[in-house]
């Protein structure tokens, strides 16, 4: 692995807490795993701000605080520049801490893999007040996302995002969606694995991003927050061979059919009956590559009988497998087991 990332935490008086400590954790956290691992740290996490000693959200005073550092280009290691938010519906940037931070960061030129912009919540606010987010899309706390369209006109404000990428620049819509992002980055740099064990161990669900390839179903068209529709979608999942319809899947929603159709295109990219096939494929390949016969599986997914599963395999299922083929190989894996 290359150097580790260098990580700083702008902190401003009133920065919110848990947009630091999650992430901060998290990135401990991904430290500690790769140490298991006889690996060196990724990430060297810093805390820098105008002020030495800005007390939190909470209430809590945080101690020596590093000024906000030169931002020269150099051939430094990687750096990522963590703003923060703060409480109430609008972000004050008329405070003397606020104005030198905005000061600092207009002379960021951020750049991919080597120089870039987190912004955690509200934090978004401030890279717009600093023009580092004129042409790039972004998101923000749903609390902000008008006050980032009228500080940044240019911005393409997303909403009903987790968090988005844009290059060089990240942003979340809040709070804990924080550390969503930081396992997200975590992952890209460290691999799946050591990011899963971060959940797991911050207990938290590992949910993917709008740029993420699609490496699961179960995992895939979820990177928006509608409630109702994450409902829905946990049900699909938990009991896909239920006998699932439009009209049941918007009972569960608390929704019309119709409404749901538009709910699926907006928020999850997809339709109801498509994402329930995916989900359904899915949970046929795992039963095949467990050592289910092909009927069972079809049985086991919700498929009504295995041809329905090898019409839809054939439209949906993997390039170069198939359900027969996947049957084959598990035979042989337990073939060469020993006994």
């Amino acid at each position: 692995m290359s150097a580790a990332v260098r990580v700083l935490f702008v902190v401003l008086p009133q920065s919110l807490a848990l947009d630091w400590a999650g992430p901060a954790e998290a990135l401990r956290i991904a430290n500690a795993v790769l140490a298991e691992q006889g690996k060196l740290p990724a990430f060297a996490v810093e805390f820098v701000g105008p002020v030495p000693n800005p007390k939190t959200s909470v209430g809590v005073r945080l101690c020596e605080v590093a000024p906000l550092p030169a931002l020269a280009d150099d051939a430094g290691p990687p750096l990522w520049i963590v703003l923060l938010g703060q409480p109430g519906n609008a972000v004050d940037v008329t405070s003397p801490a606020a104005r030198s931070l905005l000061d600092w960061l207009r002379g960021l030129h951020p750049v991919a893999g080597r120089r870039e912009l987190v912004c955690v919540c509200a934090g978004s606010i401030l890279a717009a007040h600093a023009g580092l987010l004129d042409g790039r899309d972004a998101t923000t706390h749903h609390q902000h996302l008008d006050e980032l369209r009228t500080v940044a006109p240019r911005c393409h404000v997303v909403a009903n995002r987790v968090f988005v990428a844009a290059g060089a620049v990240w942003s979340s819509a809040g709070v804990t969606t924080g550390i969503d992002l930081m396992l997200h980055r975590i992952a890209a740099r460290c691999g799946a694995l050591v990011a899963a064990r971060v959940a797991e161990t911050l207990v938290v669900a590992l949910r993917r991003g709008p740029a993420d390839p699609e490496l699961s179903p179960f995992l895939a068209h979820r990177g928006h927050l509608h409630l109702k529709l994450h409902r829905l979608q946990d049900a699909i999942c938990q009991q896909p061979q239920s006998d699932w319809t439009v009209e049941s899947m918007a009972r569960i929603a608390c929704v019309s059919p119709r409404h749901l159709g538009r709910l699926f295109a907006l928020h999850a990219g997809t339709t109801p009956l498509h994402y329930l096939q995916r989900i359904r494929l899915s949970t046929a390949e795992a039963a095949l590559r467990a050592g289910a016969r092909v009927g069972q599986a079809a049985a086991l997914a919700g498929f009504t009988s295995d041809v329905q599963l090898r019409r839809t395999w054939a439209r949906l299922g993997s390039a170069g497998a198939s359900p027969s083929r996947l049957r084959g190989v598990a035979d042989a894996a337990a073939a060469s087991l020993p006994t």
